[in-house]
């Protein structure tokens, strides 16, 4: 399925889009992107560093996940047309709870909203 061809995308090949976003739109930093990312998954900020030096894919970054966050499921809205909240639970959904925070750190969003705080 084409659209499943993200799944073996690496994270770290998205990232790097991820961090442009966020500095272009609201000239958010790379420590907020990560903390988002932290905040979602669970991994400490070596652990990130690391599944990025290793150019994991989205399918075992989500998978081996140490926690993810239940507040995840706070998020709310569109991306690309499709709420993410009605999305049945599974890796997409994971990957729209993610491209929704970035959109929102990247729209100027209060960090503690983000984080559903």
């Amino acid at each position: 399925m084409a659209g499943h061809r993200i799944f073996q995308t690496s994270v770290a090949s998205v990232y790097v889009h991820y961090i442009a976003k966020a500095a272009k739109h609201k000239g958010r930093t790379p420590a907020e992107v990560d903390e988002v990312i932290r905040w979602l998954t669970g991994y400490s900020q070596p652990e990130l560093e690391r599944h990025l030096a290793d150019k994991t894919t989205f399918e075992d970054f989500f998978d081996q996940a140490p926690r993810l966050n239940p507040a995840r499921q706070q998020i709310t809205g569109t991306i690309c047309g499709i709420r993410v909240e009605a999305m049945e639970p599974g890796l997409m959904q994971e990957l729209r709870y993610l491209d929704k925070l970035i959109d929102e750190l990247a729209k100027g969003r209060p960090m503690e909203k983000i984080l559903r705080a």
